[in-house]
């Protein structure tokens, strides 16, 4: 069995910890690994490393390759989308890549989840993966009901019909119903949450794909030919693309506490709660406060007498909304886009493959950021037309290149890069390179980069 994730999504809805830049994937929810890492653990009892696919986009590419080095699992794949689409071409890609380059067999089971789910206890989830595969065998595909235990309206449902061996047949899948017909859902008793995972043999999903979608299937003959062209893929879900067509689609229960972190009120879900049912996560004061989720991160958030209210705080972005409204922040980051924002891509901490930078200050004529560069990486050799820099040392030893020459750079000691000259600054240590960049100059954006080499392919 091989197990696909997919990476690749932006998670709007949880702005503004989720960001363009840093998808809610790679967040942590209350505990201290992303869900991402996460997800990839989830299924080690199950399979190796070199079973698993990542699929993602080139942008992630960085933040995949350290979770995975975080949560032992390098020789896992990580396959790039040429561009974004939607799960039905990631999917494709997937089974493409597992027949072109891993030289999988067509009768091998495929399992497909997204990266963003919190499951407990795993165990129980892991026992339905296996029971799946047996079941996908038989030449179905296999969904993942999540056995409801309230009346959502923030998933879709699956109508579950007659019962096939350990499964159900799928009569029907269901938008997001409003409270009235979930509560309906409910009572009725065989309609189950549609947790978006799925287990298939390739056999059966190619078939499918011929009947269903047999422009896709032309144009992903071979995944060379699937690569060139992707962008002429529809932009569609598996969904629509398949599920909700074919024939062959059975449904397993599962009862495990299950959530998919789409939105604030997921995160509230989570999170445990006091005696006055907020949920807090940072440094916050809840006084005479009632049902409300308070998040921090960089400063205090005082809180008094709030009920229902979702309250997140970042550096850069306060977002305060009615908790039954959060499903609208999606809608909000469609009008910040609207407007131009920059905010709903970059975040005060950018993340790169040598590590990362925060914004400290910025105002005309200068900009002031605290670098990390993990150990043994380094930058790129750049120039800039328009800016000098200042660098200060504050945690271990930097390796510096001005033109032609090479310093070492010690604690609280700091080297002026002027303006047009060639440099770069790396860590030939054993603990992080820390130092305060001061960047004077008209024109700050980081476009004025000119890169001449790069061990990360970004020349």
């Amino acid at each position: 069995m091989k197990i696909v994730i997919l990476a690749g999504g932006g998670g709007t809805r949880l702005f503004p910890l989720s960001r363009t830049c840093y998808p809610k994937q790679f967040i942590n929810v209350g505990e201290d690994k992303s869900l991402f890492h996460k997800t990839v653990e989830r299924f080690l009892p199950i399979v190796s490393p070199s079973d698993i696919i990542i699929v993602t986009h080139q942008e992630y590419f960085h933040h995949v390759k350290a979770e995975l080095e975080l949560c032992g699992s390098s020789d896992a794949h990580i396959l790039l989308e040429p561009m974004r689409k939607n799960t039905a071409p990631a999917i494709t890609l997937a089974v493409r890549y597992c027949l072109d380059k891993l030289g999988v067999a067509d009768h091998e089971v495929i399992l497909v989840t997204p990266s963003d789910h919190v499951v407990k206890p795993e165990d129980g989830f892991n026992a339905a993966v296996k029971q799946a595969a047996e079941i996908a065998k038989n030449d179905v595909i296999v969904t993942f009901g999540i056995k409801p235990d309230e009346p959502k309206t923030a998933y879709g449902y699956i109508q579950a019909g007659d019962k096939q061996g350990s499964a159900f047949t799928v009569k029907s899948f269901r938008e997001k119903p409003d409270k009235e017909t979930a509560e309906k859902y409910m009572a009725d008793g065989n309609y189950y949450w549609n947790s978006g995972i799925f287990a298939f043999n390739i056999k059966s999903y190619l078939d499918e794909l011929k009947t269903y979608q047999p422009d896709m299937l032309r144009l992903a003959s071979d995944i060379d030919s699937l690569i060139s062209n992707f962008e002429h893929l529809p932009n569609i879900s598996i969904d629509y693309a398949i599920a909700e067509k074919s024939k062959k689609v059975v449904t397993i229960p599962v009862t495990a506490d299950w959530k998919d972190i789409g939105s604030w009120d997921a995160i509230y879900d989570v999170l445990n709660k006091d005696n006055d049912g907020n949920a807090v996560h940072g440094d916050c004061v809840a006084l005479d406060c009632k049902n409300s989720l308070l998040v921090g991160h960089n400063r205090l958030v005082a809180a008094v007498g709030l009920e229902d209210l979702l309250v997140v705080e970042t550096s850069d972005v306060v977002v305060v909304a009615r908790r039954e409204e959060s499903q609208k922040v999606k809608e909000l980051v469609a009008e910040l886009n609207k407007r131009g924002r920059k905010e709903i891509c970059e975040n005060t901490t950018m993340y790169r493959p040598w590590g990362n930078y925060t914004v400290l200050g910025e105002g005309p004529g200068y900009k002031m950021k605290k670098i990390v560069v993990n150990p043994g990486q380094r930058l790129s050799l750049q120039m800039h037309y328009h800016r000098s820099e200042h660098w200060i040392v504050i945690g271990g030893t930097a390796k510096v290149t001005l033109d032609s020459e090479e310093k070492m750079v010690h604690e609280n000691e700091s080297i002026f890069v002027p303006q047009t000259t060639k440099h770069r600054l790396e860590n030939p240590g054993k603990i992080p390179l820390e130092i305060i960049e001061v960047q004077n100059g008209v024109y700050l954006e980081e476009d004025d980069i000119v890169r001449f080499e790069d061990v990360y392919g970004r020349t």
